[in-house]
């Protein structure tokens, strides 16, 4: 599976087509649709362009993507940065549940989050599937010895290291601590990270992801045009080059 990664944490200024609002979102996902993904993450965002778990804004985002491209699996991330107390996450992800067509198919839980087993208990308890991010091989650790929680539907390897060849061997560490885990694995690196990590994962095939989340830069370090560009190069569709060189020291 290619996972389309639209816009995560990144500041709504981060990039000039970083997709923030609900039309912008569905917009993205239904050109990564073009290109065979039938998943995709997203972080919403308030109408001031800030990370959100409020409901109003993660029913809107979610349900304009399920509307633009039925069938599309949309992951939304009970984030902690976002909302520090675990129970409160766990309130937020259980009126996401309720939400008709504005209710995620998929919440993202990183393993290290204090109260991550309560809040992947509250998404099974609604019917949403549950993606765990494991970003260490202590992660992996943990992981193995708790077991994997009801409605697990994929790990997520994402080593947070950007340095490319150190991303790599990050990532193999994770998956060798992780052995056999019994769901799909998908394995993404970020930055300067993002492209090995890909390569690596499509050459072992492995889940991989991309998208603005991991990367606004084009193979080539040109900055890249936006999701579309990205999910072209993934799959070496040709495209026009209107790129912009980013400067040293960039992100």
């Amino acid at each position: 599976m290619l996972q389309g990664c639209l816009n995560g944490a990144r500041p709504a200024d981060a990039h000039p087509a970083l997709p923030v609002t609900p039309y912008e979102l569905a917009r993205d996902a239904r050109v990564m649709s073009r290109y065979g993904v039938t998943s995709v993450h997203i972080h919403p965002r308030c109408a001031a362009g800030l990370e959100t778990l409020d409901p109003m804004h993660v029913g809107d985002a979610v349900a304009a993507v399920h509307v633009e491209v039925p069938g599309m699996e949309v992951g939304v991330p009970a984030a902690r940065w976002v909302q520090p107390n675990w129970r409160a996450r766990v309130e937020s992800v259980l009126m996401w549940g309720q939400l008709g067509v504005g209710r995620p198919d998929v919440i993202a839980v990183n393993v290290h989050d204090q109260g991550w087993r309560e809040v992947c208990a509250a998404a099974h308890s609604v019917g949403m599937g549950v993606e765990l991010g494991v970003w260490t091989t202590g992660d992996a650790v943990t992981l193995r010895q708790a077991g994997l929680p009801p409605g697990t539907v994929r790990l997520v390897a994402e080593p947070t290291v950007s340095g490319p060849a150190v991303a790599v061997a990050d990532a193999i560490r994770i998956l060798r601590t992780l052995g056999q885990p019994g769901v799909p694995v998908l394995v993404h690196g970020e930055d300067a990270g993002a492209w090995p990590v890909f390569d690596y994962a499509r050459e072992h095939q492995l889940w991989a992801r991309i998208g603005l989340e991991d990367t606004l830069l084009a193979r080539d370090g040109w900055l890249a045009r936006g999701n579309d560009d990205l999910i072209q190069i993934a799959l070496d569709v040709e495209s026009t080059p209107r790129r912009r060189r980013v400067g040293r020291g960039a992100r």
